[in-house]
């Protein structure tokens, strides 16, 4: 056990460093550019964001509409602790994170005693109070103009790069950590069966804030990140159509899936720009890939399963190509000798 647990860990050290290392040195190089890593980039933040929405809706199996408000929460309290009281950007990006969690304990304490689409409609509706307080707020937020911030993050490639894949690999591994706990246990009852959850011994209602609120505090790490790497914030990163946004990824990732929904992130957020020059039309690709997804593939592309690097490579050296090749090339002689019988 312990032997297989070192060569796991071994695995999953080298496939993070090559994400990390590899892409930062072709950066660096000028092989890719800075509009490409940009890209990259923002993907990173897009799907922590769709980490935060997949452990409400995924994870707890509760439907939250409001997770953009908690990051430009996140993106704002980022901005007031570095500019006005001069914290360094890691302790502001963590200190915003906690502010968000909390922001997040005081919504879910009244709503998560709601069920279905009540908590959908309250959580809508505290998103948009979120983004109305941000524009009338102007001598803290910018107001409806928002806010600018210069970091070096945002004018260098590389380092946002490193900075935000390395903290999108980091959440991924607490999460995954997470749920393979006692708590995270313990929540993935609370999804399957509230009832027999109760029934259990298990405290629903506590375990759906420890959701939530981690959720939270995700979506703050993920607006403070935003900030960092764009340099703007504005209320309207706190709208409805942003909330949807992420919570499509999830959708089409698989409901439960964390890989399936950092996949997802990635791949929709490039075909985003990759269809800009279709100008607006390209944002009837979100909803044309919903439909076609939830008609073909409900659960999602991953649904519940999750990507292995470790059954990846036990895969690979069970000789796992070899055998593959070696059924495709059974099935086309099967085929060619079929076809040569019904010739006679």
């Amino acid at each position: 056990m312990k032997n297989k647990f070192i060569r796991n860990t071994i695995i999953l050290s080298v496939v993070a460093c090559a994400v990390l290392v590899i892409p930062a040195l072709l950066i660096k190089a000028g092989i890719i550019n800075a509009y490409t890593a940009q890209i990259i980039t923002l993907s990173g933040v897009n799907a922590i964001m769709a980490l935060s929405v997949n452990i409400i809706c995924g994870i707890t199996g509760q439907l939250s509409l409001g997770q953009a408000g908690f990051m430009a929460i996140g993106a704002y309290s980022t901005i007031l602790l570095s500019q006005n009281l001069g914290c360094p950007l890691f302790i502001s990006v963590i200190v915003a994170g906690i502010i968000t969690a909390i922001f997040g304990f005081l919504i879910g304490f009244p709503t998560l005693k709601l069920d279905g689409d009540y908590l959908a409609i309250v959580t809508l509706g505290f998103g948009e109070i979120i983004r109305v307080v941000l524009v009338n707020l102007k001598g803290i937020t910018g107001g409806p103009n928002g806010k600018s911030f210069a970091t070096k993050l945002s004018f260098d490639p590389m380092l946002a790069y490193f900075v935000i894949i390395g903290s999108l690999i980091l959440i991924i591994v607490l999460l995954q950590n997470f749920i393979r706990s006692t708590y995270g246990r313990a929540i993935l009852a609370v999804r399957e069966d509230e009832i027999a959850a109760n029934s259990s011994g298990i405290a629903v209602f506590r375990y759906k804030m420890i959701g939530f609120v981690i959720a939270s505090f995700v979506a703050g790490i993920g607006g403070a990140l935003y900030v960092s790497l764009i340099g703007f914030v504005k209320p309207e990163q706190a709208s409805f159509n942003n909330s949807i946004n992420y919570l499509i990824y999830v959708v089409l990732g698989g409901m439960g899936s964390t890989t399936g929904s950092v996949l997802a992130a990635f791949v929709l957020t490039y075909l985003q720009e990759f269809l800009r020059f279709l100008k607006n039309f390209r944002l009837l690709i979100y909803p044309c890939i919903l439909i076609v997804v939830m008609l073909f593939r409900p659960q999602g592309l991953l649904g519940y399963k999750e990507m292995s690097f470790v059954k990846t490579f036990d895969w690979i050296k069970a000789g796992g190509f070899k055998k593959l090749f070696a059924k495709k090339a059974a099935v086309a002689a099967e085929k060619t000798a079929s076809s040569e019988s019904q010739g006679e």
